[in-house]
């Protein structure tokens, strides 16, 4: 047997193993996806794939704010709010 008869010509997975679904944006703070793009992933032609592929490094920044961390939460606190 070879691996040959094995690979496919088709975008792979770009799950990295860490699965944790971001609360506000609903995306996977490891690959990028949205829940039902996971779960569709298998039945998805290559051309589907490719798209989803090409869009997921716009995602990233919606990842990268920050919620103000001790500093916001000393101004929550000061303002009144929770």
């Amino acid at each position: 047997m070879t691996d040959k008869i094995w690979k496919r010509d088709e975008p792979q997975s770009p799950c990295i193993k860490v699965c944790v679904i971001h609360p506000q944006e609903r995306l996977c703070t490891g690959c990028l996806r949205t829940i039902d793009e996971i779960a569709a992933w298998g039945r998805l032609s290559p051309d589907e794939r490719r798209a989803i592929m090409a869009e997921l490094p716009s995602r990233k920044p919606r990842l990268q704010t920050r919620r103000g961390g001790r500093a916001a939460r000393l101004a929550r606190r000061s303002s009144g709010e929770n």
